[in-house]
C-alpha cells in the first residue's frame, strides 16, 4: 500500500514538474514581435531633444501628417529669379533663424506670381553619410520647408517634394564651405495645367 501510494505522489509530482516546466519555457521564450512592438512603442515615446516647432502652433506632428501633394508628373519644375535656396546645419532638418525671413519672401513671390504655378521642393545633402540616409534626410528638409510653406498660406495641394539626397551637389571640394552649399532645399516653379 505504501508503495502505491508512493508510486502515486511521484507520478503526481512527475506531472506537475512538467506543467511548470512548460510554463516555465514558455515564459523564457523570447516572442519576436513582442519585442519588435515593443521597442517601436519605446522609440516612439522617446522625447525628441532639439526639435522646436517651425512656426507658431506648428509641432512636429505636423510634419508626420500626410496632405496631397501636387502631382510631379508632366513638364519639368524650373529654377525662377526670386526664389532663394535655404541651407541647413550639418545632419539637421529643422529651419535655422537665419534662413526663415528667405521662406517668407519665397512665400510671398509664389503666391504674387503672376501666374498660377505648382511648386517643387527639393532636398539636398552634402556628401556625408550613406546613401540611404542622405535621401532620407534630404526628403525630411523638403517636408519641413513644405510645411512651413503651408504654414505660410500656400496650398498644400500647390506643392511637392522630392529628394536627391547627395546625388546634386552644387560643389564637389571637400571642405566645409563646400558642403554648407550643398546642405540646402531648392524651391522651384512650373505653370499649372489649365
Amino acid at each position: 500500500m505504501f508503495s502505491k501510494k508512493l508510486g502515486v505522489a511521484v507520478f503526481a509530482f512527475a506531472i506537475a514538474a512538467s506543467f511548470s516546466g512548460c510554463a516555465r519555457r514558455g515564459a523564457i521564450k523570447d516572442d519576436p514581435n513582442k519585442k519588435q512592438a515593443e521597442a517601436a512603442a519605446a522609440e516612439a515615446a522617446k522625447p525628441q531633444e532639439n526639435v522646436p516647432p517651425l512656426l507658431p502652433g506648428m509641432n512636429n506632428d505636423s510634419l508626420q501628417e500626410t496632405s496631397a501633394e501636387a502631382n510631379i508628373r508632366g513638364t519639368d519644375f524650373v529654377a525662377v529669379d526670386g526664389l532663394a535656396t535655404v541651407q541647413f546645419d550639418f545632419d539637421n532638418y529643422h529651419v535655422r533663424d537665419d534662413q526663415k525671413a528667405l521662406l517668407e519672401k519665397n512665400a510671398a513671390f509664389i503666391k504674387g506670381h503672376k501666374t498660377p504655378a505648382d511648386v517643387l521642393v527639393e532636398g539636398h545633402c552634402d556628401d556625408r553619410g550613406t546613401i540611404e540616409y542622405n535621401i532620407a534626410l534630404g526628403q525630411r528638409r523638403a517636408q519641413t520647408i513644405r510645411e512651413y510653406y503651408i504654414q505660410l498660406g500656400i496650398a498644400p495641394g500647390d506643392i511637392t517634394t522630392i529628394s536627391y539626397g547627395e546625388e546634386k551637389p552644387v560643389c564637389r571640394e571637400e571642405t566645409d564651405d563646400c558642403w554648407n552649399k550643398n546642405r540646402r532645399a531648392e524651391t522651384k516653379l512650373r505653370a499649372k495645367a489649365q
